[in-house]
Formats: structure tokens, sequence, C-alpha cells
């Protein structure tokens, strides 16, 4: 007596009944082809998952790429307008500063006069400090390139604010070795360290503490000022570095503008946070030169 051979229970794959009607050898051969079929379809997926993961990594970094030109294209355009308003500014406050100092010898004998004249100019001291911030701010020269001791520099501008530091009763510390050297460009790295620190003296009126430090690493000399102030806001976190973007009453919004584009000019970074205990830091990085990556 014949029996039917029994239909594939609902469970079993097209694979198995497949293999299941081979002979042993074809069934052996099939199996090794569906399982190498099976491990390239992973090996493909991975690949696919990995392209895409790779494309929008691509695409991110390519809209950050186009929005950082957008922005140095509008600083361009920007900084050739404030350069001439800034030169045309200059231009006449010269002849009007001479003109005060005809009309002090004037009215020398006149109390009340005097009192008003010394208002004028110290509105006109005023503008030549915004000028000076715009005409630095716009300044657009390479680097004249020195090698000199960063304590020496930190300790000459803070000499020349210890009036101010002793009047806001601001204890400052400096921190960096005797043997710590930058190459950069003193002029441009001196005015961006006095912004940092007056920047620093514009939030504590009340006194604190000044935190002037200097380290060396692989990245290059970092030099960071630190304050005892409120901190920043996120938004100032955010658009520290900003033109013209101020929380100061009066405050043009240049000072931390010129210090990033005295880091973009030496190659290095600026960077702004909130420190764990209070107030806030702000950091200049100077890259170590080519010669001595390459050495």
């Amino acid at each position: 007596m014949t029996t039917n051979p029994q239909p594939p229970t609902p469970d079993m794959s097209e694979e198995t009944v497949l293999a299941g009607a081979l002979p042993l050898d074809a069934r052996a051969d099939l199996e090794t082809v569906l399982a190498a079929w099976h491990t390239a379809t992973l090996r493909l997926e991975q690949t696919h998952e990995a392209l895409r993961a790779e494309v929008q990594r691509l695409t991110d970094e390519l809209a950050l790429k186009n929005r950082e030109l957008a922005r140095k294209n509008r600083l361009a355009d920007l900084g050739q307008m404030a350069s001439h308003i800034a030169h045309e500014v200059r231009n006449n406050l010269v002849p009007v500063t001479l003109y005060l100092g005809l009309l002090r010898r004037r009215i020398s004998a006149d109390a009340g006069s005097l009192e008003v004249l010394d208002k004028i100019a110290a509105s006109f001291t005023a503008l030549d400090v915004t000028v000076n911030d715009l005409l630095n701010f716009t300044a657009d020269r390479d680097p004249h390139w020195r090698t000199f001791a960063v304590k020496d520099l930190a300790d000459e501008v803070l000499g020349s604010l210890a009036p101010q530091l002793a009047a806001q009763r601001i204890q400052a510390e400096v921190t960096a070795g005797e043997g710590l050297r930058v190459t950069a460009d003193r002029d441009m790295l001196r005015r961006a360290i006095l912004n940092l620190v007056l920047n620093a003296l514009d939030v504590m009126p009340c006194g604190g503490t000044l935190a002037l430090d200097a380290v060396e690493d692989e990245r290059g000399v970092s030099i960071s000022v630190g304050d005892t102030g409120p901190g920043m806001s996120e938004e100032g976190r955010r658009r520290a570095f900003e033109p013209f973007f101020t929380t100061k009453p009066g405050g043009t919004g240049l000072g931390l503008a010129i210090v990033y584009r005295v880091a973009e000019a030496h190659g290095g970074q600026a960077a702004g946070e909130n420190q764990p205990a209070g107030g806030a830091r702000f950091t200049i990085t100077i890259p170590h030169p080519i010669r001595e990556a390459a050495a």
C-alpha cells in the first residue's frame, strides 16, 4: 500500500521545501547559495545604511559650510561699509577736536561754559572709541609674526588697567608659565586680550575676581579670561562674537567681534562659555606655527 507524500506544513519556508525536494549534494549546494545570498543581503543593507548616514553627514556639513560662507560674505560687506564710515567720521573728528581746544582757551574764565565743553569733549572721546573699534574690526591685514612671552603681554595689559582694577575692587590673577611663548602678531593679540579683560570689567562693576590663564597643548596656546560676573544668557552665549550685538548700554558690540577676527587671522579659534562656579570665560587659541608641526 502506497502513501501519498505529505504536503509541507504551513510554517515551512519556500527555501526549505525546495531544498527538501533535492538530492543531498544539490541540497547542500542550495543551502550554501542561500546562506551566501542572505549574508550578501545583510551586507548590502549595512552598506546602504552606512551610505545613507554618510550622505546625511555630508549634507549637514555642506549646509554648515554654506552658512559659514554666507556669514563671511555678510561680514565682508559689513566690514567695507563700517571701514568707510569710520574713516569719514575720523576725518571730521580731527577739526572738531581742534575747534574744541580753541574754544576752551577762549572761555577759560567761564566755569559754566567749561563744564558744558567738558561734556561735549567726553562725548567726542566716546565717539572716537567707537571709531577705533570699527577700524580694528575692519582691519584686514596679515599678522606680523614674532615669538614672545605670554606672561609679559598679560602683565602689560593688566598694568595698563591697574587704576580701573583698583577703582572697581577687582582682584586680577595671572596663571602663565614664565617660559610659555607664543608666535603671533603681538599688537593684534594685545588688542584681543585687552578686549577680553575690558569685557570682564564691564560685568563686575562692584568688584570680583578676574582670572587670566594661559596654557599650551597640542592645539597651540590658549589664553583665557574668566570673571565672577553674572554669566551669559543663552542668547548672549550664542551671539557673543556677532558684530554689533551687545547687552551693555552704550556698547558698540565690537569688542568680542574683534577678538574673533584676531583669532581667525591667526588660524585659531575664539570661544565663550559659562563657568560652573559662576561667571563667564572667554578663550582665544593661537595654533602652533606650521613649521613646528612639520618639524
